[in-house]
């Protein structure tokens, strides 16, 4: 690729033509501030609208004369040109552009639900701005609550348009876009329609994406803490795979380093009555989803098997592929299965009646929230699963119960939900879920273990966005699989299936580019690539380190149906266990 040379502050840099001056910035470790602009949002492109106009630079050498020219979008053509990142023209118009920001922005700083996250803030600070010179009307629209996992105001909204990128490009799911003309423009619905009116799958990329409170999780909180302080109820909790490998990194641990035991502790010291794990609950969907996937393929009908794990990627087929809903899993998700059997066989183990047993889910994930939710896993007014709170949230429950997992002891779950194999551990990454289900199958065709290397499908690891494989499931049986994560990628995947219905045989599909790790309600990773490298590898050395690697040997799965459920597939599995979804 040709080369070209800037001058950026007096020093020269060589970059590949068409460069941005950001990139060519960023090569030699000059900071220049940037609001819209977002590296890699997960589509392999960078947002860089260049609407806000905080990157703003002095140029020389691309216009006959010197311009203003904001970083991230201005590329670099030629050799010659000079920018200067730090004079006064620049200053002055960086700090003008961020007052007018300021200007149509709420000043409910305190009570907003991004405030140590709010890069409008950070950037307000870095910038030494006291006050707003710039007054007059300001936007104000009613904040939109009308779904359960989700909230928009925006009034907050600075039209960086990252929000609707995430959604239009990486997860194609088209909800958000450009609304209204000057100085009422806002990202919005069409129509400005209620979130949940629209074919938003609640994935929760966009409140990742935003850079200031405009949307935000809904936020269970206030209730699970009123629930903690009810002696009438009973309040367990389950913790999704990939948290353990993304809370620690909000109190001091090394990015991905699992803190599994510390989590335990921790949430025992808030007060929950028994601490379990929704791994355990993995285990128990792959003995019911290998069942599923054994009888699929032996007798060749609705094929291929989709998982059925992700409630972003189902809400996404019920409104794009309808034609398909024939072919997912009818496994419910771990987080409802948990709740389907904690309300139901460990309620009757303990004696509590399901009413008065509260079950709490830490999540990655805003889609768990609206999953939750969903109609059909309510039962006489009983829900499989009351309130689901985020990585995000718990560690700020934690910060306000004065816990700091940097010092407390480690601790190991509750039984009898709280055992699993590694298996389950690497729900929380993209191709974790078929993998778990291959090496239980391999057993249920075969009656015997894989063994040694043979146990580690590595041809469905790694973050690429679709990954193709052939895995063997018996001696000289082999499968086509799929596994892909981000909804855009699962949306190439769907077209495959509806013009080759046979290429594949299972398929894996996570809404999240890179799976569960980086949910929308995981720590902010702020596009840094390597931090969701650092927490796949985490969650693997969970699985390493164990010495139960199967579901299926779980002793507690064991117990669970020889005491309750009779065996995978039986009625009362299929009752509690299985769901039907619908055209949206």
């Amino acid at each position: 690729m040709d080369q070209v040379t800037v001058t950026i502050n007096g020093i020269q840099v060589s970059v590949p033509k068409g460069s941005t001056i950001l990139d060519a910035a960023k090569k030699i470790g000059i900071n220049i501030p940037t609001l819209c602009y977002c590296p890699d949002v997960g589509c392999g492109v960078a947002n860089k609208p260049a609407s806000c106009r905080i990157c703003l630079v002095e140029a020389e050498g691309i216009r006959p004369r010197p311009i203003l020219a904001p970083a991230c979008a201005t590329p670099i053509e030629r050799d010659g040109v000079v920018v200067k990142t730090n004079s006064m023209r620049a200053l002055k118009a960086r700090r003008t552009v961020l007052e007018l920001l300021l200007s149509d922005h709420p000043q409910n700083c305190l009570t907003c639900a991004k405030n140590q996250d709010c890069e409008l803030r950070k950037l307000a600070a870095e910038f030494g701005v006291r006050e707003v010179p710039f007054k007059g009307a300001r936007n104000a629209f009613e904040p939109d609550h009308s779904s359960a996992a989700i909230m928009r105001d925006l009034s907050k909204c600075i039209m960086c348009r990252r929000c609707e990128t995430v959604c239009n490009k990486v997860q194609t799911v088209g909800t958000l876009t450009g609304y209204g003309r000057g100085f009422g423009a806002k990202v919005g619905t069409a129509g400005m329609m209620p979130l949940a009116d629209t074919s938003c799958t609640f994935c929760g990329q966009c409140v990742n994406a935003c850079p200031v409170g405009a949307i935000t999780g809904i936020s269970y909180v206030r209730d699970v803490w009123k629930a903690l302080n009810d002696p009438k109820k009973t309040v367990i909790v389950q913790t999704a795979p990939a948290v353990r490998v993304a809370v620690g990194q909000e109190f001091g641990f090394a990015p991905g380093v699992p803190v599994t035991g510390k989590l335990v502790s921790g949430l025992r010291a808030l007060g929950f009555s028994k601490v379990f794990d929704t791994n355990f609950s993995a285990d128990l969907t792959i003995m019911e989803e290998g069942h599923e996937i054994v009888e699929r393929v032996k007798s060749g009908k609705n094929l291929p098997i989709l998982t059925s794990c992700c409630p972003g990627w189902i809400n996404f087929i019920e409104h794009n592929f309808p034609d398909l809903l024939h072919i997912p899993s009818s496994c419910k998700s771990p987080q409802q299965m948990f709740g389907a059997i904690a309300k139901s066989y460990y309620a009757e183990k303990i004696g509590v009646k399901p009413e008065d047993l509260v079950v709490v889910s830490v999540m990655p994930c805003q889609a768990k929230k609206y999953e939750a939710a969903r109609p059909e896993f309510e039962h006489d007014g009983v829900w499989d699963v009351d309130y689901v709170v985020t990585t995000r949230e718990l560690c700020r429950m934690f910060r306000e119960a004065g816990i700091n997992l940097a010092n407390i002891p480690e601790s190991d779950y509750d039984s009898p939900l709280g055992q699993s194999s590694g298996a389950a551990d690497i729900f929380g990454v993209t191709g974790g879920v078929l993998e778990a289900a291959c090496r239980s199958v391999y057993f249920m065709l075969n009656g015997k273990n894989l063994e040694g290397d043979a146990i580690n499908f590595r041809a469905v690891r790694g973050l690429d966005g679709v990954k193709e494989a052939k895995v063997e499931i018996a001696s000289g049986k082999t499968i086509n699989v799929a596994v892909c994560s981000g909804l855009g990628n699962a949306r190439k995947v769907l077209e495959m299936v509806r013009k080759e219905p046979n290429r594949f045989q299972a398929i894996e599909i996570m809404a999240c580019p890179g799976g569960c790790i980086n949910g929308g309600g995981q720590p902010f990773l702020h596009g840094d690539r390597d931090l969701l490298e650092k927490r796949m590898k985490g969650i693997y050395s969970e699985d390493e380190r164990k010495q139960l690697r199967f579901s299926h040997e779980n002793p507690d799965i064991q117990a669970l149906y020889k005491e309750y459920l009779g065996e995978p597939g039986s009625e009362k599995a299929h009752h509690l266990l299985h769901t039907v979804y619908h055209q949206k």
